[in-house]
């Protein structure tokens, strides 16, 4: 019996150790952190053995095979003794294609991936198809395909993920832009990070799609750089040669495919804003491809509902409106926000530097914000950078004083705009934790 190491014990490691004991394998589980309570329960009560609070490598090493979590680097010391050994590195949704011939539909991108995601899932279904929702969204790939699997799969994968995946395919794969994130992660080149998005085009034939914005100048660099197989539907704002989805002057959205063309006004759409636009335009070509009805890829896109901590209103509390953006973990994800920004704006940012190059956002923030708001454990940057910039900045340690800061400064018909630009782990867990602590403070202000 071969013998399967997973390294982290989250959904992804978890949902892996359940489908390598299904599948015969002799699985260990080691975290170097604790396991949440559920995850405990999901390997106890299958009989997978496993370790928490630190790895022990003699009882690792002698793997055949290890699954890595995708947020632990190459670089640490335990996989880069794996590697000296030779032992093969895989990702969960690697390992998860080995025992599934079902098609995929797999979006990356440094931002809109999630919404994107969940469009497409969305519109599949309500197609009626059998859909499964993976990677970093929905359940782990690897838990379905051992115990409640599916025809599709629709897999948000991150760069993280792409870096271990092989022989994996998507047989439809889905970039919808490529901006400067993870830096410290890739030696602070660019071209590392390129390159592991560009993995979810491997092994593709010429029976495959690949859809992205043909404005992005970094994916059309690479894409000119490289010899691809699959069948290209480019997507854009305006119409240019070889495009299957752009908008007119009308404003009305074209959608044309190899065997199939319709259109849908872009007031209808049920999220709003540029970035949104370039979403439900790769959320519709990706379902068509599997003959879902146009009537019925219309209707999903009116409505749709928006994706939490993504431009999510929470309230509006005396004529302000309060908007939860904090999955806005990167500049670019801040500029897409700003761009939809209609009101005098008093902008939250701050956290975890990832070498961050304000500059793109400065544009908008002269333009559209009133005040910005700092809210991390060191502001020094953002307050040189932005001071005089903004009429005002604030400097804040939590996010108690953050909310508090913007009920001061906003004045009716503003919008107070959590949008941090940078990540979250510096005074919270995830992005997550960063979004409901901020909803609930916000709710607050209610009582």
């Amino acid at each position: 019996m071969k013998k399967l190491v997973i390294l982290g014990g989250g959904e992804s490691g978890c949902g892996a150790a359940v489908l390598g004991k299904a599948r015969g394998w002799e699985v260990f589980l080691s975290d170097s952190g604790r396991l949440a309570p559920k995850y405990k329960e999901m390997l106890e009560s299958r009989g997978i053995p496993f370790e928490e609070g630190g790895h022990t490598p003699e009882r690792l090493l002698d793997a055949d095979t290890v699954v890595k979590s995708p947020g632990i680097p190459p670089t640490a010391p335990l996989v880069r003794r794996f590697a000296e050994k030779g032992t093969p590195i895989i990702s969960e949704i690697e390992f998860a294609g080995r025992y599934t011939d079902a098609r995929t539909v797999c979006i990356t991108g440094s931002n809109g991936k999630t919404t994107t995601t969940m469009l497409i899932y969305h519109i599949l279904k309500k197609a009626g198809l059998d859909v499964g929702l993976a990677g970093n969204v929905g359940k782990s790939m690897a838990l379905q395909v051992a115990e409640d699997p599916h025809d599709i799969y629709v897999i948000e994968l991150s760069s993280f993920q792409l870096e271990n995946m092989y022989d994996f395919k998507a047989h439809i794969a889905v970039i919808m832009n490529i901006t400067p994130d993870h830096m410290d992660r890739y030696d602070h080149k660019m071209e590392n990070y390129v390159a592991a998005k560009f993995r979810i085009l491997r092994n593709q034939t010429k029976e495959d799609y690949f859809i992205y914005w043909q404005d992005d100048p970094i994916v059309t660099a690479q894409i000119r750089a490289m010899q691809i197989e699959a069948l290209m539907l480019p997507f854009g704002e305006h119409k240019l040669e070889d495009n299957a989805a752009w908008v007119d002057e009308r404003g009305i959205i074209h959608f044309q495919l190899p065997e199939d063309v319709f259109e849908i006004p872009r007031d209808r759409l049920a999220l709003q804003g540029l970035h949104n636009l370039y979403n439900s335009m790769a959320a519709g070509l990706s379902a068509s491809l599997f003959h879902v009805r146009n009537d019925v890829v219309k209707a999903a896109l009116e409505d749709f509902e928006a994706v939490e901590h993504r431009l999510e209103f929470v309230a509006e509390i005396d004529g302000v409106r309060y908007i939860n953006d904090s999955k806005a973990t990167n500049v670019n994800s801040t500029w897409y926000a700003l761009e939809s920004m209609v009101k005098p704006t008093v902008l939250i940012l701050g956290g975890k530097d990832k070498g961050n190059d304000y500059n793109e956002i400065l544009p908008f923030v002269k333009e559209k914000v009133k005040a910005i708001v700092c809210m991390g454990a060191d502001n020094r940057k953002l307050l040189d950078f932005f001071s005089g910039q903004v009429p005002a900045i604030v400097d804040t340690h939590s996010i108690g004083d953050a909310v508090a800061a913007c009920r001061r400064l906003a004045e009716k018909g503003d919008t107070v705009l959590l949008s941090p630009c940078c990540a979250s782990f510096d005074l919270f867990k995830s992005y997550e934790d960063r979004g409901e602590q901020f909803k609930q403070q916000v709710h607050a202000l209610e009582k």
